[in-house]
């Protein structure tokens, strides 16, 4: 059975490597010419540190699990700031919906394609030998 000790370094583990991917991804967006939000290089660094196997899963999964879990709470803050900005939202409303919904429509249509696709294998028709 595991100790507190063992559960708290599990977890303390799991965040230090998160960060640290973060912050690598920070460090490497600053040095870019080109604009990359820090996090989603952070999160590409994870990514390939987990695929290559560097990097132990079960190193990292009990902060994700835990990130995983609380994440509605997470958007909490960012919907609040978003309701600071409810006089550009009105004002440009009919934009907003309408790239929303040529967006929905557009990758609706992309996946759907993709699939049928990837999906559909041509019927092979028995030898007469």
């Amino acid at each position: 059975m595991p100790t507190v000790l063992s559960v708290i370094w599990r977890y303390l583990r799991a965040f230090i490597i998160i960060y640290l991917c973060l912050y690598a991804g920070n460090s490497i967006a600053l040095l870019l010419p080109i604009t990359i939000p820090g996090s989603i290089i952070g999160m590409l660094i994870l990514f390939a540190l987990l695929a290559c196997r560097i990097l132990p899963v079960k190193w990292v999964k009990p902060g994700c699990h835990l990130i995983i879990r609380y994440m509605a709470l997470l958007f909490v803050p960012i919907s609040v700031g978003v309701m600071s900005y409810t006089d550009i939202l009105t004002e440009q409303f009919g934009p907003i919906v309408v790239s929303c919904v040529v967006s929905t429509f557009l990758v609706l249509t992309v996946v759907g394609l993709s699939t049928h696709k990837l999906h559909t294998r041509p019927v092979k028709e028995p030898r007469d030998d």
